[in-house]
């Protein structure tokens, strides 16, 4: 087994914000079958506290950008972690990125640099007996590492996964020295953005290698509609860019032996979960048209703006909501309001376990994305049964095959797309799926493709493994 080093902000089991976490946690286990050990590096938040146990301290300094840390190992079932205690830069209330407030940390670049300072420190042997052969960061959180490395003129083979690049971690130039960058990588060429630090950049010019996460949001990269003002920088690398699917854990997310769930292996068998998931929404059993489900942070970028504009035309041919998530106050007060309808049911928050029911007991789950890098909810969907209707961008497009005329004669759709992505595009996907639904055997037939799609990380894995393998020789 080669040793590596993952670099990360969040990782499931231990927390969770969003699909980034899911991917952490389930890559170790995927490279472990290709010949790669990998550990991850975290920072050690409260929540990890009674999930983590401390190991050996393997690590120490007396100031990590601005008070005293180290780093212990921990074995979190199969995961091998080094976690990075800075009790000044994360021990705090609210989530993980943000203030009580909803507001950035004034020092977030600081307390996210640090975890890509220490992951510099590891991947140039600061643990003993133990050095990468290569360093995976995910996100602008851990993206810093590389031009650390740059600095000190020490070549170590990294790849940077770009899970979404709306987020790249900005800062003004006076923080180049509490961020221990050199001044003359402060230009356009280097990490210099429209007069701020960019971090994400800074990943992406001086990583050996960029992937992102489906290969045709790889190709949206390349596009100023999508580059987020990198697509310039993403261009000049694009024969280093790599797009590489997402898979989901399929140990944790099968329905034939789930927890959470009355247990199947045929869409045949959803019917005791779908009738779990009406009494749990509080919905109508006698509607007639199908239960989309939704669960998702409630953004524009989601879409979930323009399901408020077309949800009607679901309503009105007997379908059903049932939504879970919580983000922009001005969501949750629309799905609140609209809630008061028979056939809606809102829950603002998260709840694993009911995610679970929710996919396992829904007829569709909506995914109207305006970009989407990977997704998940839809791979949860064709795993469960839950037929996706999706945004024709980034991962969505490349995971859901879109049921026309041709696909269904051949056999092999397994979901809708939305195209353009607008309200009334959407409202035509929700009409269209009601139509669907009404066909009893084109419906099973598109259920039964949805959940024979494979959704793991074995390919993926094996792609991942190439790519470390080519990188490191």
């Amino acid at each position: 087994m080669r040793p590596a080093l993952s670099v990360v902000s969040e990782c499931v089991p231990l927390i969770k914000t969003g699909g980034l976490a899911d991917v952490a946690g389930a890559l170790p286990g995927a490279m472990a079958g290709e010949g790669w050990a990998l550990r991850t590096l975290i920072p050690f938040y409260p929540a990890l506290e009674d999930k983590a146990p401390r190991g050996d301290t393997v690590w120490r300094a007396d100031d990590l950008f601005g008070g005293p840390a180290e780093v212990f190992e921990s074995q979190v079932g199969a995961l091998d972690l080094l976690c990075l205690d800075a009790p000044h830069l994360y021990t705090r209330a609210g989530n993980i990125y943000l203030a009580p407030d909803g507001r950035d940390w004034p020092d977030y670049a600081e307390r996210f640099a640090a975890l890509a300072w220490v992951g510099a420190e590891i991947a140039l042997g600061a643990v003993p007996k133990w050095r990468p052969d290569l360093v995976h960061m995910h996100d602008w959180q851990a993206a810093l590492l590389p031009a650390y490395l740059a600095q000190a003129g020490i070549e170590v083979p990294t790849l940077l996964t770009i899970h979404n690049i709306a987020f790249q971690g900005l800062a003004g130039p006076e923080k180049l020295g509490a961020l221990r960058l050199a001044p003359e990588g402060f230009n356009p060429d280097g990490f210099e953005f429209y007069g701020r630090i960019n971090m994400l950049k800074a990943g992406i010019v001086n990583a050996s290698a960029i992937s992102t996460v489906s290969p045709t949001y790889a190709e949206e990269l390349l596009s100023p509609a999508y580059g987020m003002g990198l697509e310039g920088i993403l261009q000049a690398r694009s024969g280093d860019l790599h797009g590489i699917l997402n898979g989901i854990d399929t140990d944790v997310w099968t329905p034939d032996a789930d927890p959470d769930v009355a247990t199947f292996k045929t869409p045949a068998e959803r019917g005791p979960n779908r009738a779990a998931l009406i009494k749990a929404f509080e919905l109508d059993p006698e509607a007639k048209g199908p239960i989309a489900v939704v669960v998702s942070r409630l953004t524009e970028q989601k879409g979930l703006d323009l399901l408020l504009g077309a949800l009607p035309v679901l309503l009105e041919r007997g379908g059903q909501l049932a939504l879970l998530g919580s983000g922009a106050a001005a969501l949750e007060d629309g799905f609140r309001r609209i809630a008061s309808h028979p056939r809606v049911g809102v829950r603002i928050g998260y709840d694993e376990a009911l995610s679970h029911l929710m996919f396992a007991g829904g007829d569709a789950v909506l995914v109207p994305s305006r970009f989407e890098p990977c997704g998940l909810t839809q791979l949860y969907g064709l795993r469960y049964g839950a037929v996706p209707v999706v945004a024709r961008t980034g991962g969505l497009a490349d995971t859901v095959i879109h049921a026309n005329a041709l696909a269904l004669r051949a056999g092999v759709a397994t979901g809708l797309h939305v195209a353009p992505v607008t309200t009334e595009a959407l409202a035509r996907a929700l009409s269209r799926l009601c139509d669907l639904y009404a066909d009893r055997a084109t419906w099973r037939q598109l259920q039964t493709n949805a959940m024979a799609q494979p959704v793991g990380w074995d390919a993926s894995a094996a792609q991942y493994a190439r790519l470390y393998t080519d990188l490191a020789g």
